[in-house]
């Protein structure tokens, strides 16, 4: 049995090439530039002078995110060039009164600036390893830990004490519906549909239940078994070796693996060849405790 049901089911129902050219044609493609320059990323306002471009807009909606993302398209865009242009104009108001030269300023300044390094240069590591070559050297060696594993689908009927789950077993044995007296009788969260767990595998479920799962043969009905959860009555409706799913359905999580594992090596890399000094906690323990570690490969939760 899974510590949450409703997880469980929801669990299961488990991103420039180089022209040789004449002088000509240089001279041409360089006179062309600034007009599609200009086509391509229009002026949207002024504001004392100062153009405001529709790469402006996209990269302060990038930034703004998720404070925008309940606006419409039209809306959006309307509001972040107002945002934009009220930047424009108290900026320069800061700038006359010199803010810029506060130590507040400066700190905020420096910091703003590191990260905005970090984040481009961990981006283009990132970008750079996910070739299609990686993510399915990645897809293969989770496929091959998946297939071949036996997975259970089976039904059951919690209930509180021993004594309802031997009456349960009793209308069944006596011919009663299992998913529908699962409706009337169970008190898991999965009773609206019979108790169907779906499909599971022998570590996604606690020891006890899984034990008199897997001993089952499809469509048989067990005794009562107990749990931390209850006692249950358990009916096996299907067994099935379990397949990966086909690498489109997780690309994209393969995707975010394979990127933030090179993130995190190329991160740890540079750690390992940098002197670090920490003055808040012993020397030791620096490395064990502030080591990036590598996100997981699993392609879906676990049920536990």
């Amino acid at each position: 049995m899974t510590t949450s049901p409703s997880d469980t089911k929801t669990g299961l129902r488990l991103g420039l090439a180089t022209l040789a050219a004449t002088g000509c044609l240089v001279a041409v493609l360089a006179a062309g530039l600034p007009v599609r320059a200009a086509e391509s990323d229009p002026v949207l306002a002024k504001v004392n002078g100062s153009e405001i471009h529709a790469s402006d807009v996209a990269l302060a909606e990038e930034e703004l995110g998720p404070s925008l993302a309940q606006m419409d398209p039209s809306t959006k865009k309307d509001n972040v060039l107002s945002f934009l242009i009220d930047m424009k104009i108290v900026s320069k108001a800061a700038e006359d009164k010199k803010v810029e030269n506060s130590d507040e300023f400066k700190k905020r300044l420096a910091f703003t600036r590191n990260r905005l390094l970090m984040d481009s240069l961990l981006a283009s590591e990132g970008k750079a390893a996910t070739t299609d070559e990686a993510m399915k050297r990645v897809y293969d060696e989770a496929a091959k830990q998946i297939t071949g594993e036996q997975e259970v689908r089976a039904r059951h009927i919690l209930v509180e004490t021993e004594d309802e789950a031997k009456a349960v077993k009793a209308e069944l044995d006596k011919g009663a519906d299992f998913a529908e007296l699962a409706k009337k009788k169970s008190k898991d969260p999965g009773a609206a549909d019979g108790g169907d767990l779906g499909f599971f595998t022998k570590e996604q479920m606690v020891p006890e239940f899984s034990a008199v799962a897997f001993a089952l043969e499809p469509g048989k009905i067990s005794d009562p078994v107990k749990s931390q959860f209850g006692w249950h009555i358990i009916k096996v409706e299907e067994k099935r070796s379990r397949k990966a799913p086909d690498f489109e359905q997780v690309k994209a999580q393969i995707e975010t693996y394979v990127t933030r594992k090179a993130q995190a090596d190329y991160v740890a890399k540079l750690r390992e060849a940098a002197k670090v000094e920490r003055m808040d906690k012993p020397a030791a323990a620096d490395a064990a405790k502030d080591a990036p570690k590598p996100a997981d490969n699993k392609m879906a939760p676990a049920k536990k």
